[in-house]
C-alpha cells in the first residue's frame, strides 16, 4: 500500500486509531514510532518507512561498523591523517552544524573528541561486564589522548564533499549530535510527504510532527513526559510537555554508567576535566529542532548552572529543564508555559 494513501487516511479522525512501533536496531538505543492510520497493517507500512529512514542515518554516523558502499564516520576515522574522504552530504551538513556548536559552547560539546571518549567507552564496556574489577581510565591516558581533539583539525571540502582528519590520532565521536539530528530530519522529511501526526523518539531525543489528533474541531497536543533521573522513585516522570511540532532532547546520567569504588561513572564526559560532568542528573532542552537541541544538552550538562541558564536565555525560542545532582529542579524563564498540568 502506498504511503500516501496511508496519509490521507491517517489524517481522517473519525477512521484513525493510534499505533506504535518499537525498534532497537538504530543508534544504539530504542527508537519509537508512534502515529495515527486507519488500520495497523497501514501503520506498519509507515513505521518501517520511518525506520528505513533512520537507518540511512545511523550508517552514515556509525562510528563502529562498515557497510559496503558507504563512506561513513568510521571511514573518516580510519583515514585521520591518510586522506580525505568522500562522504554523503548528509555527513558534511552534521559536521558543520557540530563545528558550530563546539564554537558556540566555547568546546563544551566537540565531536573531536572521540580519542578520549573511545578510552571511556573502553574502560566503561569492562566495567559493566566485571563489576568487581571495574576501574576508572588513567589520567595520563586522557590527557595524552585530548591532545589530538582540536576541531578546527577536521578539515571540510565542502566543492568535493570530503572530509579530513589532519591528526593521525583524533578520532569524531558524534553520538552526543547524531540522534537528534538524524530525528529532525527525518521528521522533515516526512512532514513533506504530507504526515501531519507523528511521534518520533530516538533514544532520548523526542521530535513531534504536527498535533496528536483533532476532537470537537480542536487540536489535541502531542504531550511528552519527562523522566525523573531517580530510578528508585515511585514517580517515573519528572512533568509533562506539550510537544506538538517540537522537540525534547534529554541527557541523562542514568541510561549509560558502570559503578567504581561505589560510586557511578556516566557517559557525559566535561571536555575540561575529562572526567563525567558531576552538576546535573539530567538536562532536558524544548524547542523546535530537536537536530538544534542535541548536543546542546551535552553542551548546558557541562556548564554550571547559572553559565548554562545565560546560554538557553540567549538562543530564540528555546527553553530548558535542569535536575540537579541534589535533586533540585531549574527551569529556563519561558518552560512553565509548556507545563501540561
Amino acid at each position: 500500500m502506498c504511503l500516501m494513501m496511508i496519509l490521507s487516511v491517517s489524517c481522517a479522525q473519525k477512521t484513525a486509531h493510534r499505533y506504535q512501533a518499537e525498534f532497537l536496531s538504530l543508534f544504539d538505543t530504542v527508537t519509537t514510532v508512534i502515529g495515527y492510520a486507519g488500520s495497523n497493517a497501514e501503520f506498519t507500512t509507515l513505521a518501517e518507512a520511518v525506520k528505513s529512514k533512520l537507518q540511512e542515518y545511523n550508517r552514515l554516523y556509525d562510528i563502529y561498523n562498515n557497510y559496503d558502499g558507504i563512506n561513513n564516520i568510521k571511514t573518516i576515522n580510519d583515514n585521520a591523517g591518510i586522506r580525505a574522504v568522500k562522504v554523503d552530504p548528509r555527513i558534511i551538513e552534521l559536521l558543520l552544524l557540530s563545528k558550530k556548536k563546539c564554537e558556540l559552547t566555547d568546546g563544551a560539546v566537540n565531536i573531536a573528541m572521540g580519542s578520549v571518549l573511545a578510552i571511556w567507552h573502553t574502560y566503561r564496556e569492562a566495567g559493566i561486564d566485571d563489576p568487581e574489577h571495574a576501574s576508572l581510565p588513567p589520567m595520563d591516558r586522557l590527557i595524552e589522548a585530548s591532545k589530538h581533539t582540536d576541531i578546527d583539525n577536521v578539515i571540510i571540502d565542502l566543492e568535493r564533499s570530503a572530509v579530513f582528519l589532519s591528526d593521525p590520532k583524533m578520532r569524531l565521536d558524534v553520538g552526543a549530535v547524531a540522534k537528534g539530528y538524524a530525528a529532525e530530519q527525518t521528521a522533515l522529511y516526512f512532514e513533506g510527504k504530507g504526515v501531519r501526526r507523528l511521534l518520533l523518539s530516538v533514544g532520548g531525543n523526542v521530535r513531534a510532527v504536527g498535533h496528536k489528533l483533532e476532537q470537537n474541531n480542536h487540536e489535541v497536543p502531542w504531550v511528552v513526559g519527562i523522566q525523573n533521573p531517580d530510578k528508585l522513585s515511585r514517580q517515573t516522570e519528572l512533568l509533562s510537555v506539550n510537544c506538538s511540532g517540537r522537540a525534547l532532547v534529554t541527557s541523562g546520567v542514568y541510561e549509560r554508567y558502570y559503578t567504581v569504588g561505589g560510586k557511578q561513572y556516566h557517559h557525559i564526559i566535561n571536555p575540561q576535566t575529562l572526567m563525567p560532568a558531576d552538576y546535573y542528573k539530567s538536562v532536558s532542552i524544548l524547542c523546535p529542532d530537536s537536530g538544534f537541541a542535541d548536543g546542546f544538552t551535552t553542551a548546558i550538562f557541562n556548564m554550571p548552572l547559572e553559565k548554562g541558564r545565560a546560554f538557553i536565555e540567549a538562543l530564540k525560542d528555546t527553553e530548558a529543564l535542569w535536575v540537579l545532582s541534589d535533586g533540585t529542579i531549574a527551569k529556563s524563564s519561558g518552560f512553565d508555559a509548556y507545563v501540561v498540568k
